[in-house]
């Protein structure tokens, strides 16, 4: 027990933070629908809900990540991470499954009210500004490795969209599923206003459905990425960069094998050069500090770097990897 809570402070924040703020804004979109009955509220509420728990799951997950590996576990235990989250968006599935079906429901049996109006606009219009709070930490952290200049006010959204496909799997699913809270609270929002003063009383069921769409379009996205993950998946945009820089260095003359993989939040990078023969084992271990070194120090999260030597056998193998 100790070693887990010790293991906790190493958990991606944005996750817990979200975990937290969606678990207040689903008790309070709870108690909405319990007094209002609006389907659209159910909706926000179910969403609430799943991304809460997922997310919890997330922190946890990604703090198991950072476990030191052990006799039985030598390789670590970096996708961990992704295993979590493949449970997690069943969670989400589920929750979606059932916010379509009412939405289903509620547009076969549409009828019009004006019974808390304003009750349902307070609190989705306060859980869009809670939610876009935690989207705007989660943007954070996707830019965090980038210059001050580039992210600097409004700069932070489209380069938060840029590179969210560089982000740890933890805080991209934070990114996607805000992305949806966000939008869901708004179309949730325009829905009551548009099914309380026009006939489309209905509008509330198709927000509903809406929403329900767009969980499992987050659902499947994040299920293909961590699906990989489990796996191992290469990095090839990785791959082809460092290829390229280490092709100009005047002592490597090929590179035979090279691979970047992505291991929960870490990568694990193995290559094979080729240098001259006539190269003594000192000025080999010289060149591996140097590739060690600058790997480590450049790119984020490098947990590990193995390197093969091998004589030049004057045959031209490195190509770069199609991305």
């Amino acid at each position: 027990m100790k070693e887990f809570i010790g293991l906790l402070k190493f958990g991606t924040k944005s996750a817990l933070w979200a975990a937290i703020v969606n678990t207040i804004v689903a008790i309070i979109k709870t108690a909405a629908y319990l007094i209002t009955g609006n389907v659209a509220m159910f909706a926000e509420m179910m969403h609430s809900y799943g991304d809460a728990a997922n997310q919890f799951f997330v922190f946890i997950g990604s703090a198991l990540s950072k476990k030191e590996p052990t006799e039985r576990f030598p390789g670590g235990f970096g996708r961990l991470v992704n295993l979590v989250l493949l449970g997690a968006v069943l969670v989400v599935g589920v929750l979606a499954y059932e916010t379509i079906i009412e939405g289903i429901h509620h547009i076969s049996n549409a009828t019009h009210s004006e019974d808390w109006f304003w009750l349902n606009i307070s609190v989705l219009g306060t859980a869009a500004i809670l939610e876009a709070a935690v989207l705007y930490k989660a943007m954070k952290e996707i830019t965090e490795h980038l210059p001050k200049d580039q992210v600097s006010g409004f700069k932070i959204i489209p380069a938060s969209y840029k590179h969210a496909k560089e982000a740890k799997p933890a805080t991209k699913l934070v990114f996607l599923e805000d992305n949806v809270a966000v939008g869901g609270a708004l179309l949730a929002l325009l829905a009551i206003v548009v099914s309380t003063y026009t006939p489309f009383h209905s509008a509330t069921g198709y927000a509903s459905i809406i929403i329900g769409i767009s969980l499992i379009v987050v659902v499947g996205r994040i299920f293909l990425d961590n699906a990989a993950g489990v796996l191992g998946v290469a990095d090839l945009g990785l791959q082809a960069r460092i290829g390229s820089k280490l092709m100009e260095h005047p002592q490597i003359r090929d590179i035979q094998d090279l691979y970047a993989i992505k291991e929960g939040d870490s990568l694990h990078i193995e290559l094979k050069v080729e240098v001259d023969p006539s190269m003594t084992i000192e000025e080999a271990d010289d060149i591996r500090d140097y590739i060690e070194q600058q790997l480590k120090e450049k790119i984020k999260n490098v947990t590990d770097v193995i390197i093969e030597f091998d004589k030049d056998d004057g045959k031209v193998t490195w190509t770069k990897p199609q991305e």
